[in-house]
Formats: structure tokens, sequence, C-alpha cells
């Protein structure tokens, strides 16, 4: 059984990565109103190390050693903000070099301007940057930030640490309808990533249940207009859509239950894919999602024509 790791999950930004859940669940600086895995319960921008730092990485060890699987990177992408955790920096650094794994950051990048913060990604391969908006209005609408952080900062950090990072930045803006989707905001956003000089810029919309039902993926025309509008001010081939589901897992690993728990609890899976990876290592597969169901610990929730299955914490 494996506690801190989910996945490997197929990504089109990524390749094959490991999933890393290094703070606890919903421990986050944004209550972003798009989020897969509902509203923060623990909105916070205070730094710790939530758990023992040997054992994530002694985690993560051990599940490559004992799947084998041909990794693209191990990456921090918790159900929560990963620098939150204090004791990242240690995490990745034994990672690289106790594994000689190439190791990602998907971060919101509030906390950038922090010089701790931006000095423990330093020795990540890659790091993702969200930016969803880059007017205040627009931002504490969407990402629902802490109530101390300072928007002109938090951009101000971005780009600090893209002028410091010697690894691969790539960035992320999430459309939602009729709101961060106008041509003047649209326009200010490129301008900003383009400080940044992203390897590539993503732009998505929400696939997965959202954490507010208002929060609906933006209309095939606001996603035209957006990725138009990026690659007039990025140029050419540095835009890219991400509008359609990641592909599903190709199996699961270890225990088949605690797998699904794991998976769900950081990447809310649809039913028929959780079906399919299942059925290669069971002979059932429904019992065990029903079992897990009933049980209290996973919850189905419709989106979009389709039923997904998520993890159900008390806080919920």
């Amino acid at each position: 059984m494996y506690r801190y790791v989910f996945g490997p999950v197929r990504s089109r930004r990524l390749g094959l990565s490991l999933g890393v859940n290094n703070v606890p669940y919903k421990t986050c600086s944004y209550s972003c109103i798009y989020c897969q895995l509902g509203r923060t319960t623990n909105l916070s921008v205070e730094r710790r190390c939530f758990f023992d730092w040997r054992e994530i990485v002694n985690d993560v060890k051990k599940f490559v050693q004992e799947q084998r699987p041909a990794l693209d990177y191990v990456t921090f992408v918790p159900d929560g903000e990963p620098t939150l955790d204090a004791c990242i920096g240690k995490e990745i650094e034994a990672l690289k070099g106790e594994l000689g794994a190439r190791v990602a950051v998907l971060t919101n990048a509030s906390l950038l301007w922090v010089p701790e913060v931006a000095e423990d990604l330093m020795d990540a391969d890659l790091v993702s940057l969200k930016v969803d908006a880059v007017t205040e209005r627009l931002w504490r609408l969407v990402n629902r930030p802490h109530p101390s952080l300072v928007l002109e900062r938090v951009l101000d950090g971005m780009v600090d640490f893209s002028r410091s990072f010697r690894g691969t930045i790539i960035t992320e803006t999430m459309l939602v309808r009729g709101l961060n989707t106008s041509r003047e905001e649209l326009e200010a956003v490129a301008r900003f990533i383009g400080q940044l000089s992203p390897a590539k810029a993503y732009i998505a919309v929400p696939v997965r249940p959202p954490a507010e039902p208002f929060a609906e993926p933006a209309t095939e025309e606001e996603v035209v207009r957006a990725y138009v509008t990026f690659s007039q001010v990025l140029g050419s081939g540095r835009t890219e859509m991400i509008t359609s589901q990641e592909p599903p897992p190709e199996r699961a690993y270890g225990d088949p239950g605690t797998w699904l728990l794991n998976t769900v609890s950081v990447h809310p899976l649809r039913y028929d894919y959780a079906l399919k990876v299942l059925g290669s290592a069971v002979k059932e597969p429904e019992r065990i999602i029903e079992g897990l169901v009933e049980a209290g610990l996973i919850a189905k929730v419709d989106f979009q024509g389709h039923t997904y299955l998520v993890r159900r914490f008390a806080k919920m």
C-alpha cells in the first residue's frame, strides 16, 4: 500500500506522471470556483512540513522499485497547494538524487514571491504556473485567494521566479464561461505570460465536476478567442488547448481498492474509466467501486453526461 503517491496517469503535458500528494486534503491558498476537488476547507498561506518528508520520498521509491513504471515525471500535484509544504525542497532534492527522477511541480504560483518557496522549487525540472486572471476583480472571483494575498505581489513573484529558474516553465489558464474570457482580459493574461517565457502556454476548461455549479466550461467561441489571442501575443507554436479529458489510466497498481482511493482523492475519475482499469486486475470491478461507495469512501457525481468517482472526506 502506498500512502503518498497516486497513478501513474498519462498527461498531455507530462507524459506518464506519478503523482505525489504532499499536503492534507484541500489545504490551499486558493479556493478556485472550478476546482475538481470542491471548495477549499483549509484556506491557508502558512507553510509547514505536514508529513515526514523522508516517508514521502520512501513511498515514491518503494512504488518505483516495486512497480517499475516507465515514468516521465514524478509530479507534485496534491489535493491542495504543493508549495505549502515547507519540506518540498528536501523532497525534490532527494527524489532527484536518490531516484534520478525528473520532478515536476504544478503550483498555483501564489507563494512564489516568498524567497524560501522560490528557492525550494529551483531543483525541479519543470514547474507549471497557474495564470487565470491578472486583474483584481477576476482574480478574486475565479481563484478566491487567501485574504492576505496581494495580486501584484503574486504576479511579481512569478516573473522573478521565471528569470531565475533554469528548468522548464509552462503555464495553465483555466477558462470559465463568461468570466475570464473577454478579449481585454485574455490579452492582458497573454502579455503577462509572455514575461514568463514559458515553453508552452496551456489553455484549459473545466472537464470534471467543479466546486461551484456556475463554473461552466468556456464556449467554443471563447476558447478559440483565447487560442488566437495567446498565439498572436506569444508567437506561433507556443499555445496548446486542453479542452477534453486526459487519457484514462492504463492499469491499477498494487491493491485495486487502495489504488482507486488514492487516485480519486486528487483526480476525479470517470466511472467507465475506473471499470476498464480495474477490470484488468479483478473479475468484478463493480463490486470494488460500489463497495467503496456504500462504505462512504467514494461518491458518484454526474457532470456533463458522465458519472465521476470522487473521494469522500469527513469535511465534505
